[in-house]
C-alpha cells in the first residue's frame, strides 16, 4: 500500500521524470536515502514500471494518425493471437488495444502523409490475418493526452 510520501514522490516524478534523485527528494520533502529506498521498493513491486522518452512523432514528419477498429473472424481459434502477432510486426502501428463487444481491437497507426497511409493500409493492414471488418477513423485533433495519474 502506498503512503503519503510514496504518493508525493510519484506526483513529483510524474511532473518531471528527469529530476535527479536529490532534486526529487527535495521537492517531495524527504531525504535522498529515503527517496531512493522508496523508489527502489516501488520499482520492485511494479508500481513504477520504467521511465520512457516521449517523442513527438509529428515533429519527425508523421502527419497522419488513424484509428482502425477491427472485428476478427472469431470462427478461427487463433484469430486474436495470429492477428496481434502480425500487427506487432508493422512499425507504423503504435498501439494495439483489445476490447469486449462488437469491436475486437483498435490499432493506432501513423503515416507521413495520405499516400503513405494508403500504401500501408493496402500492403500491411489489409493483409493482417482473420479480419472480418475494419473501420478507419481519421484523427483530426488530440484534445487531451495525459498519462499523469491522479495520485
Amino acid at each position: 500500500m502506498l503512503d503519503d510520501l510514496d504518493r508525493r514522490l510519484l506526483r513529483v516524478l510524474q511532473g518531471d521524470p528527469t529530476l535527479s534523485g536529490a532534486d526529487l527528494a527535495d521537492r517531495a520533502g524527504t531525504s535522498l536515502s529515503k527517496c531512493t529506498r522508496r523508489l527502489d521498493r516501488m520499482r520492485a513491486s511494479g508500481v513504477i514500471e520504467g521511465v520512457e522518452a516521449v517523442i513527438d512523432w509529428a515533429a519527425l514528419g508523421y502527419a497522419v494518425e488513424v484509428s482502425l477498429r477491427i472485428t476478427l473472424d472469431k470462427t478461427q481459434p487463433r484469430a486474436f493471437d495470429d492477428f496481434i502477432a502480425a500487427a506487432r510486426e508493422v512499425p507504423e502501428v503504435l498501439e494495439i488495444q483489445t476490447f469486449l463487444g462488437r469491436v475486437d481491437l483498435r490499432l493506432s497507426v501513423i503515416a507521413r502523409d495520405m499516400a503513405q497511409y494508403q500504401q500501408l493500409y493496402r500492403d500491411r493492414i489489409l493483409t493482417l490475418p482473420h479480419i472480418a471488418d475494419i473501420e478507419a477513423l481519421m484523427h483530426i485533433a488530440r484534445v487531451k493526452s495525459d498519462e499523469t495519474l491522479p495520485i
